[in-house]
């Protein structure tokens, strides 16, 4: 998963526990889910068009 191996993911981690919290870190989550879910229904409906033709 883009390149990384699990150790390093696990840093990542931790290093985003320590700068956000731990109660952040669901928040912030659900915005990013949110945010992508938006993301690809609109590029959905972008290409809706293109595909009937």
């Amino acid at each position: 998963m883009f390149g990384l191996s699990p150790t390093e993911l696990m840093i990542v981690f931790v290093v985003f526990i320590l700068l956000f919290g731990a109660k952040r870190l669901p928040e912030i989550a659900k915005g990013l889910g949110r945010g992508l879910k938006e993301f690809r229904s609109e590029l959905k409906s972008l290409n809706e068009p293109l595909t009937k033709e």
